[in-house]
């Protein structure tokens, strides 16, 4: 909920940032200076690429919790009996166990979009956050194209 929460702070901070910054820009380009009206442009442009990053990563965010829900519903999800820290999170050692088995069943299920959600899932719990966000990603992918 935390998370939420704080991606909701920015997005209102992200649209305070560009309203700001919008008028500042117009004013840059309205002064006729070449050197204004790159810095406008910039000031426009900047921005906007900060707001697509955090829309992707917004919508990322809802389908990857859809995906996990769904894989919930259906009893899918990894055993949630690892040995786990007082934050949650698990320990290494204890996620690492559980990895061959995710990998091996992606091998063996390349098209299985719950496949390729457990080893996000295993790759998160190991601490490798980029290939978790790459297989959920692949995950999400396949589950739109088996519809």
């Amino acid at each position: 909920m935390k998370g939420k929460i704080a991606v909701v702070v920015m997005a209102i901070l992200l649209v305070f940032y560009l309203v700001l910054v919008g008028v500042r820009a117009v004013l840059f380009i309205q002064s006729g200076e070449p050197v204004g009206i790159a810095i406008g442009l910039a000031l426009l442009i900047l921005p906007l690429i900060g707001f697509w990053a955090l829309a992707r990563e917004v919508a990322f965010g809802i389908r990857s919790e859809r995906l996990v829900r769904q894989l919930d519903e259906v009893g899918g999800l990894p055993a949630a009996d690892q040995r786990v820290r007082p934050s949650g999170r698990p320990y290494r050692d204890a996620a690492d166990e559980q990895f061959p088995a995710a990998q091996a069943e992606v091998e063996a299920e390349r098209e299985n979009w719950q496949a390729w959600l457990r080893l996000g899932l295993a790759y998160d719990a190991s601490g490798d956050r980029k290939r978790a966000r790459g297989a959920i990603r692949t995950a999400i992918s396949l589950e739109r194209t088996a519809k």
